[in-house]
């Protein structure tokens, strides 16, 4: 499940930079003409490094919202939850 954030500057629930670090293993199949077709990709490990909000462009204000304290209804953290307002 992806991971969903909030901006507490400024209230974006919605639009992040997102920068990861990812070890994966693939097939790699070449084609007759020399072509790369990657197939079965698999994630190994996968680490977020960095985390920016779009609109006001700072990341020490992004928070990781925890996906049981998300209300379904638009993404806003449930009422008495922390990052609710």
């Amino acid at each position: 499940m992806a991971n969903r954030y909030r901006c507490s500057a400024c209230g974006n629930l919605t639009r992040f930079d997102v920068v990861t670090s990812r070890r994966t293993r693939a097939f790699h199949h070449y084609t007759v003409g020399g072509e790369l077709q990657i197939e079965d990709e698999t994630v190994l490990h996968e680490q977020v490094d960095e985390v920016t909000c779009r609109w006001c462009g700072t990341g020490v204000s992004v928070e990781h919202l925890d996906w049981a304290t998300v209300d379904a209804n638009g993404g806003a953290p449930a009422p008495g939850a922390p990052g609710a307002t």
